[in-house]
């Protein structure tokens, strides 16, 4: 019986595939939750062979349901070449035909009034779990240090130093670790956090951020708190297009860099190796992404980079 719940004829092999992976350092949920849709779509349609018609009528079916995140046609790409590697050689590699597009994304650019606002409904957050301390923390971190929803939710205690004014954000997107400093006021509010969770909770939490129950928050639940905060704020929702998430809080900060560079007239191509390592990017390539992806930032802030073309380089993504 394998600890994953796979059902299907590959049962054995994904379970062997993902201990590999793990053994290599790679231990994500996103693979093993896609390989479990997989399996599941393998054991319905009583496939058995790991061929070309199985793999890529999964992945057509896939298709039809996906957002604009692609990463898992490189899981089943590399699951075909583990499956070679180790005796199967027949196993099906997923076509490089099949090479996931980007489908670009529009951030929503959240402006200084929406986020007084919801900071001002955060600290009013009514709720029995730990939230009602723990949101103005949590999406300050977002908002002030540019840090993805992961890097909160994973923040151990031992990382946030209040003395010392950083956090070390370890092992995060690519394996790269970077300590950021921070502020006296955003020292305060995580300061404010850590008392109400202490005196709560008790000293032994291992995260940070926390459940009722003493594990780490979910991604499902940040969202969730973050819309409620949202509309106990009063702010309106998009009839269409992009809809506020709290991923815009590490757009906003990427943006609001930028804009501050340009209006001070400081050259911008220099700074962003300074940003994109601040928001651990693997290249810088990726920092220009926020400029070149997003007509809303463009359209906003259009006269601050009327003239400045020969700092913002054309960025070609895969």
């Amino acid at each position: 019986m394998n600890g994953h719940g796979f059902t299907s004829v590959f049962a054995m092999q994904l379970a062997e595939y993902i201990e590999f992976k793990r053994a290599m350092g790679f231990d994500g949920s996103s693979r093993i939750w896609y390989l479990k849709k997989f399996d599941s779509y393998c054991a319905e349609h009583a496939r058995t062979s790991f061929d070309q018609e199985t793999v890529e009528a999964w992945v057509t079916a896939q298709l039809a349901t996906s957002g604009r995140y692609r990463s898992w046609m490189s899981y089943i790409r590399d699951l075909g070449r583990f499956l070679r590697a180790n005796g199967n050689t027949d196993a099906y590699v997923l076509s490089d035909r099949w090479k996931a597009a980007v489908v670009p994304a529009r951030p929503y650019l959240l402006t200084a009034e929406e986020i007084d606002a919801f900071f001002t409904a955060a600290v009013r957050l009514n709720t029995a779990s730990p939230w009602r301390w723990q949101a103005s923390a949590f999406f300050t971190l977002m908002h002030s240090s540019g840090l993805r929803t992961c890097e909160v939710r994973r923040l151990l205690v031992e990382q946030v130093d209040l003395p010392g004014r950083h956090i070390d954000v370890i092992w995060s997107k690519g394996r790269r670790s970077r300590r950021l400093p921070i502020t006296s006021d955003v020292a305060d509010v995580l300061a404010a956090c850590d008392d109400a969770s202490r005196s709560t909770i008790g000293a032994g939490r291992e995260t940070f951020f926390t459940s009722s129950t003493g594990h780490p928050v979910t991604a499902a639940t940040v969202g969730v708190m973050f819309n409620r905060i949202w509309d106990g704020a009063g702010l309106p929702r998009p009839a269409s297009g992009q809809r506020p998430r709290p991923y815009d809080f590490r757009h906003y900060f990427a943006y609001a860099n930028i804009e501050r560079w340009m209006a001070d007239g400081i050259d911008v191509g220099a700074m962003l190796p300074y940003l994109s390592t601040y928001m651990g990017h693997a290249t810088v390539e990726s920092t220009y992404y926020y400029i070149h992806t997003s007509p809303d930032f463009m359209d906003a802030y259009g006269h601050l980079t009327d003239g400045a073309g020969s700092l913002l380089p054309e960025v070609g993504f895969e």
